[in-house]
């Protein structure tokens, strides 16, 4: 073996011992600070090749004066390593605090925002990841806000709507009781028809309980839009005979789709009713099936005489009724929220928006595959 080779292996030994310690060391203080850690790094540096150069010492291939030489070498490198690793330290730790305190102030309810200044690739990637984090945050904070609003505005329309037909059954079922009814078979018919009021309400509001619990089960089946949309028709002519309404269901193409069948046709039934509901005698609701790049189009247009523009994106929320001009007298607002739970669960989406004189909602369905 040549004397490189040797003084190698003798370097190799010594500095390999010196790095198995200050593994070991950075191990039993990987809870304390990076300065602290940095400082480690610098010296098992250091302190290995001072090892090496002595195991080389040690085996008589240096002489005192060079021994004397390259140690001193190798300590004025120490101090001017140990130094660099603190101050490196301390810059890491204070913008990691920085960015603590930021983070901090988002986590409380507020705003993350990355503190001034230069800082390491990584710090700068993570104030990124923080700052994003913050605003899907507050994105959840507000819609958190509009859904806990929605929902005490249902309980009070709920309660309203519930007291209502339920003082009247009392009021007739005393009537009856006392017998002082001048017509006691109007007297059955009325409260026949307010118990069919509160069951339908009942109805709506198990529906959509299952819609936000995700536990609506859908059996989807491929139907042609023309059978689905023909039924809708023909269940609510009686209600437009009823208000005077024309139907109008010209432009149905006969497009394929993968839906509930009986699902799709409550989403038809509630757009159809709601917009007869709203449409002034003699007006017209149509009703439309199409083809589009990004699948199939249902539309239903009303002739309501428009929504404020404040107002459209609030039309499928839960207890939504909008101004009291276009409050019907029955129905918890819930019929197009339960449009837009039906038709998400579909991979769909709802929209709205106003056109000359009136609305038009839109449901949008995947296509079925040919």
């Amino acid at each position: 073996m040549n004397d490189t080779l040797l003084i190698a292996v003798y370097a190799f030994a010594g500095a390999a011992a010196t790095g198995l310690a200050g593994a070991g060391v950075l191990r039993l203080i990987r809870r304390r600070s990076l300065t602290v850690s940095l400082a480690v790094v610098a010296a098992v540096g250091v302190v290995a090749m001072l090892a090496g150069t002595l195991a080389v010492a040690w085996a008589m291939f240096l002489s005192a004066h060079d021994l004397t030489v390259v140690t001193t070498v190798v300590a004025m490198a120490a101090v001017v390593s140990l130094a660099t690793a603190l101050l490196l330290g301390r810059w890491v730790v204070a913008r990691s605090r920085e960015l603590a305190v930021a983070a901090r102030s988002f986590g409380d309810g507020g705003d993350f925002a990355a503190p001034d200044g230069p800082a390491t690739a990584e710090l700068s990637a993570l104030s990124r990841e923080l700052a994003a984090t913050s605003a899907r945050l507050a994105e959840s904070r507000e819609r958190e806000r509009a859904l806990e609003a929605s929902r005490r505005e249902l309980v009070a329309w709920i309660s309203h709507d519930l007291r209502t037909p339920l003082a009247g059954l009392r009021a007739m079922s005393e009537a009856l009781e006392d017998g002082v009814a001048a017509d006691p078979n109007r007297y059955l018919r009325q409260m026949r028809t307010e118990v069919e009021r509160l069951n339908d309400m009942v109805g709506d509001l198990f529906e959509l309980s299952r819609i936000h619990a995700g536990t609506l089960a859908l059996t989807p089946t491929r139907i042609s839009l023309y059978d689905l949309v023909g039924d809708a028709l023909a269940g609510v002519d009686p209600l437009a005979r009823e208000y005077g309404v024309r139907l109008v269901g010209g432009r149905i193409e006969p497009v394929p789709v993968e839906v509930d069948g009986k699902e799709m046709s409550r989403v038809l039934g509630n757009l159809l009713v709601n917009a007869i509901r709203r449409t002034p005698a003699d007006g017209t609701v149509a009703i439309a099936a199409e083809r589009s790049p990004e699948g199939v189009v249902l539309s239903v247009t009303d002739a309501c005489g428009g929504i404020p523009e404040e107002d459209l994106p609030r039309v499928f929320d839960t207890g939504w009724r909008g101004t009291h001009a276009r409050t019907p007298p029955a129905g918890a607002g819930l019929g197009l929220a339960i449009v837009r739970g039906i038709v998400e669960a579909h991979q769909g989406r709802t929209g709205v928006r106003n056109i000359p004189g009136g609305c038009r909602f839109e449901v949008v369905l995947p296509a079925a595959a040919s």
